[in-house]
């Protein structure tokens, strides 16, 4: 309080005549009224000027936010689309019409916490885990396609093997062939991945897109995984070898979805009991 009362005492003659002049503006604006305008327009220029910076950090802080939900809609409608080009196969190759309703595809969405690129055996960390109903053997996939499939899952995080991991195997094949094969990852580029044991006589071309075939248990069929940019022959010159580029970028990899109740465990569960009865005796 003493300090208080010295400044007042040290600065008193200062806060008069910063007093004063406030006064002697206010009498100036409100009796000319030449003056009053040129107040209210600089006031409202800034003020213009205070609101349009807000905006804009407004709008800035909330594009994470647009950003994920952009993400999320394009996940869903490609699980929707390849659902439907299916459906329109099935049509085409029956002249019995059927009726066909999409499978809806549960998603959680999460985003990549940690990754690495430059090893052999690369992964993710994503921040939803077991209490979200995210279990291993799950897939997980972006706006551009085929990520990867869940690995360890803990309460809240999970480990997810990427394409990019010498220990990934994904049946895929290219969209216009009935022929699949299996991607791999060759160590090296982060773009880059292999389809091998494409037979010779299957008919592909580049620059074709290259998706999942539904043969897997973790992925249904058509999730896109990347284009061919070269059909070589494999090493033992028996088959094909297909150069494909991904079409995720692992690099930027930020927002993720898993499909959490894609069929796989009725699936699982009726070749177990197949296996168990005397069907293959």
């Amino acid at each position: 309080m003493r300090n208080l009362f010295d400044f007042l005492v040290k600065y008193c003659y200062w806060l008069l005549f910063l007093v004063l002049e406030g006064i002697s503006l206010a009498m100036l604006v409100s009796h000319n009224s030449y003056h009053g305008s040129v107040y209210l327009t600089s006031a409202n220029h800034v003020t213009g000027k205070v609101y349009e910076w807000e905006s804009e950090l407004t709008s800035y802080l909330s594009l994470k936010e647009v950003n994920r939900q952009l993400v999320s809609d394009n996940v869903e409608m490609r699980l929707r689309l390849a659902s439907l080009e299916r459906a329109l196969d099935s049509l085409r190759k029956d002249s019995v019409r059927i009726d066909f309703v999409a499978p809806e595809y549960h998603l959680v969405h999460a985003q990549v916490v940690k990754a690495t690129l430059h090893r052999n055996n690369n992964y993710l960390t994503i921040d939803k885990g077991r209490r979200d109903g995210i279990r291993p053997e799950m897939a997980v996939i972006s706006s551009g396609g085929v990520v990867g499939i869940v690995y360890l899952t803990s309460d809240h995080y999970s480990i997810v093997i990427p394409l990019l991991n010498v220990r990934s195997s994904v049946s895929c094949k290219a969209r216009n062939s009935k022929y699949f094969g299996t991607l791999q990852w060759q160590r090296g580029a982060v773009n880059i991945a292999y389809v091998i044991d494409v037979p010779r006589h299957a008919n592909v071309h580049k620059g074709e897109v290259v998706e999942t075939n539904g043969y897997s248990e973790v992925f249904p069929a058509g999730i896109p995984i990347g284009k061919i940019l070269d059909v070589g022959d494999s090493p033992d010159g028996l088959s094909f070898m297909l150069k494909v580029q991904l079409f995720t970028d692992f690099s930027t990899l930020r927002d993720v979805s898993v499909i959490t109740n894609y069929s796989r465990e009725e699936k699982k569960l009726l070749e177990q009991k197949a296996d168990s009865s005397d069907i293959n005796h």
